[in-house]
């Protein structure tokens, strides 16, 4: 069974791990019967879905064992690698985040009389994942969570070599054949392949964030590891949980119990497909059935949802992603209007609440509130 409301993220470094903690918020520990422990938090005060972050130690071997115990305990809808890798090209430029298209595992191969043979091995991102990394680049809300003061950072999309030795050369032996095997990798580094891997044999999503710490090419060294790596981390957190932010928002809607083939009885089965539907079963109790020509998901308890945006918004003053406190002020105002307006009875009550979310939606700072402000506009919409 896959889990909607968790996206497991993982680091190879403990300042890779504390970059993505700090996104984190209402965390608690997760002990792995194994001895593994995880933080699992959220993206923010009150918001749904969770993350679990978990630190695998360097090389693809540990990364993979890690990642399959992480996946067995959370059954995520996604699993994300989270970290630093150096880049392969003259860009990206140091700081630059680089978002896995594919992921080489570069040492496979055969020796021969002839000299070393490759044996590639690669695994594709998912397409969704893709085209969500894609959309976030577009966008560039992601941004908002980079650290003050940080320089324009570039997103760059393209292959990752996975090795198991720590690559810092040009000319090397290692260098060359990459070069002349995996020419179209643009970073380089030791967990993606493990992790990749993990998600292929397990059926999970993977996907692979990077920010650049070094150039591999022969000019690493522990002062500037000192200064860039912490700003790579810092940067590759930023996306990353903004993509599983998004990821938890989309969830996967067809997530089942196991050995079920079916709704269980007090069940809602909503289906969104046009044209006819027949429902075929020995018996149907405790149980309704919702038919819709749209395709969005179950809109939900309003007061739920506007207890989330609350927290949301005020999360989102704390960030300073507001404008100002009048903003902040306006837009609790508009909050309790619509609060106030679903307390009362009668049928202007629900015309009041969404004129008063729809103020709102031009207060707001961040996608996550306007996609709760969505969401609250819906499920007023479907009250009685």
């Amino acid at each position: 069974m896959t889990d909607p409301d968790t996206v497991v993220v993982l680091t190879a470094l403990d300042l890779e791990y504390t970059a993505v903690l700090r996104h984190l918020y209402d965390v608690e520990i997760r002990h792995h019967k194994a001895g593994t422990r995880f933080q699992v938090g959220t993206t923010a005060c009150g918001a749904k879905g969770r993350i679990a972050l978990g630190l695998t130690g360097v090389g693809n071997q540990s990364a993979a064992v890690i990642a399959e115990r992480a996946i067995q305990e959370f059954s995520p809808v996604a699993t994300l690698f989270v970290g630093v890798a150096g880049s392969l090209w003259p860009k990206p430029e140091l700081g630059d985040v680089v978002v896995a298209e594919r992921v080489y595992a570069y040492h496979g191969g055969t020796s021969e009389d002839g000299g070393l043979r490759a044996r590639p091995r690669a695994w594709e991102a998912p397409h969704a994942i893709s085209q969500l990394a894609h959309q976030i680049d577009r966008t560039g809300e992601w941004r908002r969570r980079l650290p003050a003061g940080s320089r324009s950072i570039n997103v760059h999309f393209g292959s990752i070599a996975a090795g198991e030795v720590v690559q810092n050369s040009r000319v090397s032996r290692e260098a060359l054949w990459i070069r002349d095997h995996y020419n179209d990798a643009i970073a380089v580094e030791m967990e993606a392949a493990g992790v990749a891997h993990a998600g292929h044999l397990s059926g999970t999503r993977v996907g692979i964030v990077r920010g650049v710490s070094d150039r591999a090419d022969g000019t690493k060294n522990t002062g500037d590891d000192a200064e860039w790596q912490p700003v790579a981390a810092a940067n590759a957190a930023a996306f990353a949980v903004h993509l599983a932010e998004q990821l938890l928002n989309e969830g996967t809607g067809d997530a089942m119990p196991p050995n079920e083939s079916g709704p269980r009885s007090g069940d809602t089965v909503y289906n969104f497909a046009s044209g006819q539907v027949g429902i075929q079963a020995a018996r149907v109790s405790g149980s309704s059935v919702t038919m819709s020509g749209g395709g969005t998901a179950p809109p939900g308890d309003p007061f739920a949802l506007l207890a989330a945006l609350r927290a949301q918004i005020a999360d989102d003053h704390a960030r300073g992603l507001t404008d100002d406190d009048d903003t902040f002020k306006a837009s609790q105002d508009e909050l309790a209007a619509a609060e106030d307006a679903l307390r009362g009875t009668g049928g202007p009550r629900a015309s009041k609440a969404v004129l008063a979310l729809k103020r709102l939606g031009g207060l707001v700072a961040s996608e996550r509130a306007g996609s709760l402000i969505a969401r609250a506009i819906a499920a007023v919409r479907e009250l009685p």
